[in-house]
């Protein structure tokens, strides 16, 4: 059995949302589903090489954008590597400036937990 259907079948069992769809179960119970905690997986990943927490060469695998000259967060992903996915990038340029210039990693985690409640 997959995670997905574990996560599926484990949200079922509630009784108050035995008549509510998946995704509506999961906002009952406040989980995210499995492809959103994935993204969030990656997202902090990025945060941390960024930051300077993990060994890997950042510099060839992010450059940081003057904030005059970007429209965005300032934090720009080099796409050209195989390092993160077309779509982790794409998720990264829409998160606010507060958010990928948070102070900690706990400060991440939490800030990035509200914008991922509130996207699709």
């Amino acid at each position: 059995m997959d995670i997905l259907a574990v996560q599926q079948r484990a949200t079922k069992m509630m009784k108050a949302g035995e008549h509510l769809c998946y995704e509506e179960r999961l906002r009952e119970v406040g989980l995210f589903s499995l492809e959103k905690r994935r993204l969030r997986g990656d997202l902090t990943n990025v945060y941390k090489y960024l930051k300077g927490r993990c060994k890997e060469d950042t510099a060839s695998l992010f450059s940081v954008v003057s904030r005059d000259r970007t429209r965005g967060n300032g934090h720009k992903l080099n796409i050209e590597k195989d390092f993160v996915t077309v779509k982790v990038t794409k998720h990264w340029h829409r998160l606010p400036r507060e958010v990928v210039e948070s102070p900690s990693l706990e400060i991440f985690k939490s800030c990035l937990a509200t914008v991922l409640g509130n996207w699709l």
